[in-house]
């Protein structure tokens, strides 16, 4: 709601924010992206004005928008169809409901298509679907990322099957941005619905949306009307979204260039630096050690965690979350990042320092809702060609009922032979505990790596004494037993290399990164078949 007030030559426009009420000037809101400053609603914005925000200053270059008026049908309903588009193109100042431009994000080239509710719900068309397909075959052909921005209660009823042909159409031209290797991104907006939820708002590689968009396939008065079900509270926003593993990120409309910005980082191209070499490869170098003593300082709490590796190591680390399917796992973390000028995919097991944050993570075991985030990252990072970095810390998979019923076994199963034909470099690092296939499941790797106060096995020491002595207190006998520690995988070729324990922690954190830059920089050049081949080797010769 806006109103003037008009005083000699100066016009004052005032804004209600519909959330809370808050009058504001408009120029105020503008300035804010259509972000009430009181209680951060975000309102609507039109397809210019988004187009406008999202973009580097005067660098819009407006794709061809002269599409013919469609009406396949004749439809008329209360008016004719053609009325309609009429109406709307009156109130809006579009000539349809989606507007397409070249331009750049901090720096980056992208092609970016932009839907406008505005504009008869920002229905999905046939002018719509050709427009945002030219959008992706000009990414194709520019072999820029593209982003669409969505607002739509789904396709257009008035052009009949012809609407409903265009999910297919969009969707197979991101298919082929896919086959090229293009990052693709959605950006969802309130609302978005229906056909354009289920097609390309939901296939591009990264989903990201604003605080309380709503997305699905059917809306809350059609389930309510049909099925009759209780819908919970959010249901269909942004913050169920994440919790269901639907989207990868909640992002303020104000923090959005910056997280795009980061994102496309990693489709620069790598300009890596020399490391040095710290890797210890001669386990007559690694001192003799209790095998208790290394159970017990890879489990010490206050060894960092993948979230703080990726903090100290890469620039402009954005973390992924879901696994589009269920959930998102707090045991396993991932995103994009650039390491040393090497953009990178890094994945890792997460614990936390405090008793809280141990729980909330379930002490780094994972569910098979965090194997299948792995798993879909790691697909991502075969489509951008970026090497792999996996940091091990877990107990083991995450034992319960729950994660039985929605099978645990196979997606450990298929993330570890996902990694054996991954075409990319995967280096791993085993930086606490590498507990049975819950760890190997992050470990299939052309090199493996670990702390010198780390270890890996077949099984925890407790739960080894449990089977075999009967007793979990017969955990350190168990622990010599297996001969847990660095020194033993390294003289058994488990590991090609041990990265050495600085007493600062900064500088632990520097070791692992050197370790890492230093063996990625030694599989530059390796074609990604010879990479697939001497993985299957390395792990064959066990």
């Amino acid at each position: 709601m806006t109103s003037a007030r008009t005083t000699g030559k100066v016009t004052t426009e005032f804004t209600r924010c519909p959330a809370c009420g808050l009058i504001t000037y408009a120029s105020r809101l503008a300035r804010a992206g259509g972000v009430c400053p009181e209680c951060g609603a975000h309102g609507r914005l039109s397809a210019p004005d988004r187009l406008a925000y999202l973009l580097d200053d005067a660098t819009v270059a407006p794709l061809p928008a002269d599409d013919p008026v469609r009406d396949p049908l004749g439809f008329a309903d209360s008016r004719p169809y053609r009325d309609r588009l009429a109406a709307a193109r009156r109130a809006t100042g579009l000539s349809e409901a989606v507007l397409c431009a070249r331009g750049t994000i901090e720096g980056t080239p992208v092609t970016v298509a932009v839907m406008d509710f505005g504009f008869l719900g920002g229905s999905l068309g046939m002018v719509v679907g050709d427009r945002i397909t030219r959008a992706a075959e000009t990414a194709l052909a520019d072999r820029t990322p593209l982003i669409i921005v969505t607002a739509s209660g789904g396709a257009r009823m008035q052009e009949g099957v012809l609407s409903l042909m265009q999910m297919a159409k969009v969707s197979q031209a991101i298919a082929a941005l896919d086959d090229a290797g293009l990052l693709t991104v959605s950006i969802i907006t309130e609302p978005t619905f229906g056909g354009v939820a289920a097609s390309f708002a939901a296939c591009t590689d990264v989903v990201i949306a604003e605080p309380a968009a709503r997305m699905g396939f059917a809306g809350p008065r059609v389930i309510e009307q049909t099925v009759r079900e209780t819908l919970p509270d959010g249901f269909q926003t942004a913050g169920f979204l994440l919790a269901h593993g639907m989207v990868d990120r909640v992002v303020p409309r104000g923090e959005l260039r910056a997280v795009l910005g980061r994102l496309l980082a990693v489709t620069r191209p790598a300009a890596p630096g020399p490391a040095p070499d710290v890797l210890i490869r001669d386990p007559a170098r690694l001192p003799e050690k209790d095998a208790w003593d290394t159970v017990r300082d890879a489990r010490d709490p206050d060894r960092p965690t993948t979230l703080e590796y990726a903090a100290a190591l890469l620039d402009g680390f954005v973390e992924l979350h879901g696994d589009r399917l269920a959930g998102d796992c707090p045991a396993i973390v991932g995103g994009l990042g650039v390491l040393r000028g090497r953009p990178v995919l890094l994945l890792g097991h997460q614990k936390g320092h405090t008793t809280r944050e141990l729980i909330e993570r379930r002490f780094g075991m994972a569910s098979p809702e965090g194997y299948r985030k792995a798993a879909r990252l790691l697909r991502l990072a075969a489509k951008l060609g970026l090497p792999v970095v996996t940091l091990v810390d877990t107990p083991g998979a995450y034992p319960g009922v729950a994660a039985e019923e929605r099978g645990q076994a196979f997606a450990i199963a298929d993330i570890i032979k996902q990694l054996c034909s991954l075409p990319v470099p995967v280096v791993s690092v085993v930086v606490g505990e590498g507990g049975s296939g819950g760890a190997l499941a992050l470990a299939v790797a052309d090199r493996v790596l670990c702390r010198a106060g780390a270890f890996y096995s077949v099984i925890s020491p407790e739960g080894c004494a449990a089977i075999l002595w009967k007793d979990a207190a017969a955990a350190p006998r168990a622990a010599r037993a297996l001969r847990l520690g660095a020194r033993h995988l390294l003289a058994s070729s488990v590991v090609e290399a041990v990265v050495p324990e600085p007493a600062d922690r900064a500088q632990v954190t520097a070791a692992v990164g050197d370790a890492v830059a230093a063996t990625l920089n030694a599989l530059d050049g390796t074609a990604p078949h010879e990479l697939v081949a001497a993985r299957r080797a390395r792990f064959r010769r066990y």
